[in-house]
């Protein structure tokens, strides 16, 4: 997939170009942000700029480097994309900022890559350490270009005291997904909480029943898409959707899930007020810090198959780093990440966000929630996140509006998967 981006700067600063109007944003993500002393080591001052869900891990690590002080900011993702392109089109990105791997996003790694604004970080030790099938997601015609410390689930975060009260297990098929929805349902609770207002969240369904519905039967799936002979249209995503909608029309769903926001989502399943939510396990903390207790929450696969054997996972490279290639502090900003890099600093990052270490040695542990999805990813029943392997970043915002008019009603599973498939196709 890699292979065909060029640089393309002018591109990527007419897209910036577009988002002039909010160049004033990025003064208010400081504000959500602060400082981190460095411990009176060095003399240069980085600024960072996140998304909300690295905040944890990286206020505890840039407090930990001595080499460096630091100026950090954290928003939500819409608004960082949105502000972090105009900075980068502007010239004055900061040192160090968020990058999403692969290419489906508007700052992910691919698409920043084109306007060869992202600086080389091949030569440091930590890149040796990724995994043969994840290089994809880090790497451009060979060089490594985001940090990342390691691999995140998609599944249902689940209450626990609601499912024992209910009297039901976590599910190990479709079928059994749909008794347990119905009998949390005739308990009075809310089986699934769909935040899909915040659009990020409209995917997360779609992206835990494709692979089975999809990958599971036809693992060449995305060489297939990209070299034109398969489709949206005429693969299990039609499936999906179905499953998807079939959700919403037995009632499982929270009243108005497109009026309904990440956080409604988090506080309902927290307090227990709803079950479950389909959601990415980097999202834990949040869930976590709304219950009562953290021992509260558990976490499975969602099943998007009538037999177990026919469960797939998708499993994704977490959001990470990069280093503007026209940082004056350059130099600094990539000793900043060859220390991420080490072992004990990529532990302390997939703790915080409870996600599975790039590499793991005899110091690492998982988070236990995280335990149902190993036997998938250690035998081989594991995808990348869909949006990683398409061709541009508008197929996702597609994927997201396409949900959200299918909850509203407002168009068909036929039209919706016709219209991302010629967004797909789309010639940049």
């Amino acid at each position: 997939m890699t292979s065909r981006f060029e640089p393309d700067r002018r591109g990527f600063l007419r897209a910036a170009g577009g988002l002039a109007a909010v160049a004033a944003m990025p003064a208010a993500l400081v504000a959500c942000g602060g400082s981190s002393g460095a411990g009176g080591g060095g003399s240069k001052t980085l600024r960072l700029v996140g998304v909300s869900d690295q905040q944890k891990a990286l206020d505890e690590l840039t407090k930990l480097y001595t080499q460096a002080k630091f100026t950090t900011s954290y928003a939500p993702t819409d608004q960082v994309e949105t502000s972090l392109r105009t900075q980068l089109g502007a010239g004055n990105a900061p040192d160090v900022h968020v990058v999403y791997p692969g290419n489906g996003s508007a700052m992910s790694m691919a698409q920043i890559a084109q306007a060869g604004l992202l600086a080389d970080l091949s030569s440091q030790s930590w890149t040796q350490l990724i995994p043969a099938n994840f290089k994809s997601a880090f790497q451009v015609q060979g060089k490594t270009l985001i940090y990342s410390a390691g691999s995140s689930v998609i599944g249902a975060i689940y209450n626990k005291k609601v499912f024992q009260k209910a009297g039901v297990q976590p599910p190990k098929t479709w079928t059994e997904l749909l008794d347990v929805c119905a009998k949390l349902k005739k308990a009075g609770v809310v089986p699934i909480a769909l935040g899909a207002q915040t659009a990020w969240i409209t995917q997360l369904i779609t992206y835990a029943l494709v692979p089975s519905t999809v990958y599971a039967k036809n693992p060449q799936f995305d060489s297939q898409m990209q070299a034109g002979s398969a489709s949206f249209a005429q693969s299990g995503w039609r499936d999906a959707f179905t499953m998807y909608l079939d959700l919403q029309k037995r009632g499982f769903f929270n009243d108005n899930p497109n009026g309904t926001t990440f956080e409604q989502q988090t506080s309902m399943v927290a307090t227990g007020k709803a079950a479950m939510a389909v959601q990415v396990s980097a999202v834990l903390p949040d869930f976590r810090k709304a219950a009562s207790s953290p021992d509260d929450l558990g976490m499975f696969p969602f099943p998007g198959a009538d037999s177990a054997d026919g469960v797939w996972i998708p499993a994704g490279v977490v959001v990470g780093l990069g280093v503007s290639a026209r940082s004056r502090n350059a130099d600094a900003a990539k000793a900043f990440i060859e220390f991420l890099g080490k072992q004990e600093n990529i532990n302390r990052w997939a703790a915080a966000v409870a996600c599975i270490p790039l590499h793991r040695d005899a110091s690492s542990t998982i988070d236990p929630v995280l335990e149902p999805f190993l036997p998938f990813i250690e035998g081989n029943k594991a995808v990348p996140f869909m949006d990683q392997a398409w061709p541009n970043a508008e197929v996702q915002p597609t994927h997201f509006a396409v949900v959200q008019e299918l909850l509203a009603g407002k168009t068909t599973i036929d039209k919706g998967l016709a219209k991302m498939d010629q967004v797909y196709r789309k010639k940049s």
